[in-house]
């Protein structure tokens, strides 16, 4: 299920990337750090609470997103594949996960269990001493 992100709520700033890449990355800021406030965002309400569940290391303690990408040596390259990430990430807490109903075991399946049970426990009999 696929949830839209109004590209307004997403805050960009551009910072120098790490990593190689000589003068470049000493002096062009091309890396994007995109915050994401999901308590302030349009999101529906189901969204926000899962994705504020989430364990995941991206978001704050305030509930921000927080993503950081320096893939590219283009600032626009980057905001893209940022929102990209972002876009996977909202998507994923969209999905409603599966309720389990738990099920109780078969009487044919209790039954073969207890009929094994009850096999190796004689052949851990027979590995005993012999006593006449």
């Amino acid at each position: 299920m696929t949830v839209p992100i109004n590209p307004a709520e997403v805050e960009f700033s551009a910072i120098r990337a790490q990593g190689p890449g000589g003068q470049n990355v000493n002096k062009v800021s091309c890396a994007v750090h995109a915050r994401f406030d999901i308590a302030a965002s349009s999101l529906p309400d189901a969204v926000k609470t899962r994705l504020l569940a989430l364990r995941d290391s991206r978001i704050t303690q305030a509930g921000v997103v927080v993503l950081k990408a320096q893939q590219s040596r283009s600032l626009e390259q980057n905001k893209e594949d940022a929102m990209r990430r972002l876009q996977a990430l909202v998507d994923s807490a969209a999905e409603v996960p599966l309720v389990r109903r738990p099920t109780r075991p078969t009487r044919g399946s209790q039954r073969r269990r207890l009929d094994e049970k009850t096999r190796s426990g004689q052949v851990k009999a027979l590995r005993g001493k012999i006593s006449e």
